[in-house]
């Protein structure tokens, strides 16, 4: 037999049918969960628990109430929603009906929810009383016309006016339990929209499929070790990359979800400890959080090691140290809205823990290497495409390639051209890659600060900044400088009951690092922030021009 007809034989008569072919979607995670562990705690809430079979049937009569008021395929529905149950229910409830779900930052600014709203071209929302203010301002802002749903949050009763008709409670009482929904019909159908943070200009949507929120989910399991029935706290915003594609990776191994309505030092203290919580995430905001908390208000977690997952910048060893000190064991990952969340992990050789402190430190600082659901992680030259030494030193783009990209960007073509230039996803992170194949972030692009024709990295800077005892958290920008084009600008959060000065710490930098890298002027002030801990750059330079 040739070759020919050897191939011909794998191809003949071995097609898809329904007996071998399913498509991959994350809700097939629920649906296991509740026929193999029905009584296990999938929820809690304050004072509420709700076990799997629950979760599962509220989830479809969410599916039904929809699907009765016309919701289907394609159809967008948004939810302005703390990370309470109904954020849990929307994540299986809407995209059983085959529509799309997309999370709104709850701290956004009117104008810029009724762009997203507009944008989306909405048609139905579920909205928390407590954002009722800015809601009612945004819809009176939006051309759309959606239906509105209000919940009120039974733990915690909120005054804000009623902005629909109908409580969350009586839209899900009107469902049918066992609402007949279906995988989708192809895994690239969108689940879930996500708009970028909108730094610059009005946010772009990143449309997630309902394969990649599958396979990130899984890889989320395998990258946090998860066992059966762990117990996660939500201290990560769920609007933020779909709480990192977590909602649905909890369902995978019949997990806990505690819910948290504000990230407070004492009710995060009082879940790890009270509920055996075994794993979050946060951005290192979070972790000050956990560890400036009141003495007492600080819980004994009886020697657990609960798992802490942080994004973002690195933390600084300081802070390393005290997580560990305080029971937790921090991970670093990396990623971007575009990729699912995190896509990339500093993936902890044993070894590594043997090292001096320093060094130990700068393994720590290094994003990583990709997650097994990422195809290729690299980081290139962006006008040639090529990559770049693994050298250490060499910087060009990080850049993506895999199931876990997004499928782009909604209604912007030429956005989502740029952004697949080559046939690789285009961060816009410059990055160096090291001879063990890990990757380390320098600055996004913007974030460079060329002073004298010199590149000078921001993250560099804000490294040495946080080595100051008395330095909670540090932003460097660029300042516009008659002679120099530009020279580096720090703005500094000092840790409660600390005290420095300016001086001091432009001394501390110039002491540690070349002269000409350190900042010529520090403001101490509280850094602007994004509601998922992200400092807000793009604000820091236009205050840096008035310095």
């Amino acid at each position: 037999m040739t070759g020919t007809e050897g191939a011909s034989a794998y191809t003949r008569d071995l097609d898809k049918n329904p007996a071998n072919y399913a498509p991959l979607s994350p809700l097939s995670f629920l649906a296991r969960s509740a026929a193999v562990f029905p009584d296990q705690t999938a929820i809690v809430h304050g004072n509420q628990r709700r076990s799997y079979g629950e979760f599962y049937a509220r989830s479809r009569q969410l599916a039904s109430a929809l699907s009765k008021r016309g919701i289907g395929k394609n159809d967008t529905v948004s939810v302005m929603l703390s990370n309470t149950p109904p954020m849990l229910e929307a994540h299986y409830g809407v995209p059983m009906t085959g529509a799309v779900l997309h999370s709104l930052n709850t701290r956004l600014d009117a104008a810029i929810i009724a762009f997203q709203l507009d944008h989306a071209e909405t048609k139905f929302i579920i909205t928390d009383r407590e954002f009722a203010p800015v809601m009612k301002e945004a819809l009176s802002l939006a051309k759309v016309k959606p239906a509105i749903v209000d919940y009120d949050d039974p733990e915690f009763r909120q005054d804000g006016e009623k902005l629909g008709s109908m409580e969350y409670e009586d839209l899900v009482a009107e469902g049918d339990p066992d609402f007949e929904w279906s995988l989708p019909g192809d895994e690239w159908d969108a689940i879930s929209l996500n708009y970028t943070s909108g730094t610059t200009g009005n946010p772009k949507g990143v449309v997630y499929h309902h394969r990649g929120a599958y396979l990130l989910a899984q890889a989320n399991v395998v990258t946090a070790s998860m066992g059966k029935h762990p117990v996660y706290l939500w201290t990560l915003p769920m609007f933020h990359c779909n709480g990192w594609c977590f909602p649905w990776s909890i369902s995978v191994v019949a997990g806990t979800h505690v819910c948290l309505r504000w990230v407070r030092q004492k009710p995060i203290w009082d879940a790890l400890a009270d509920e055996g919580v075994t794993h979050l995430c946060g951005a290192p905001i979070v972790m000050s959080t956990i560890l400036n908390a009141p003495e007492a208000d600080q819980r004994d977690l009886k020697g657990r090691i609960v798992e802490f997952f942080t994004a973002a910048a690195p933390p600084p060893e300081s802070v390393l140290a005290a997580m560990n000190d305080a029971g937790f064991n921090v991970t670093h990952l990396y990623g971007l809205t575009e990729t699912y969340g995190p896509a990339v992990v500093n993936d902890w050789k044993s070894e590594w823990s043997e090292l001096p402190s320093d060094q130990r430190a700068t393994k720590k600082a290094r994003q990583g290497v990709r997650y097994i659901a990422l195809e290729d992680l690299t980081v290139m030259d962006p006008q040639t495409m090529t990559r770049v030494p693994a050298d250490g030193a060499t910087m060009g783009e990080v850049m993506f390639k895999g199931n876990v990209v997004m499928k782009g960007y909604l209604k912007n073509r030429e956005a989502s051209e740029e952004a697949f230039a080559g046939g690789w996803f285009h961060s816009g992170d410059l990055g160096v890659l090291h001879p063990d194949g890990y990757i380390q972030l320098k600055d996004r692009s913007k974030d460079v600060i060329i002073s004298g024709g010199e590149n000078i990295s921001s993250i560099e800077v804000e490294d040495v900044l946080f080595k100051h005892p008395a330095v909670q958290a540090a932003a460097v920008v660029a300042k516009p400088d008659e002679k120099w084009g530009e020279t580096p600008c720090a703005f500094v959060e000092v840790k409660p009951g600390s005290n420095v000065t300016p001086e001091e710490l432009i001394d501390f930098c110039r002491e540690r690092m070349a002269r000409f890298k350190a900042p010529r002027h520090v403001v101490l002030t509280e850094l602007p922030k994004t509601s998922t801990g992200k400092v807000q750059k793009f604000q820091l330079r236009e205050m840096a021009k008035e310095v």
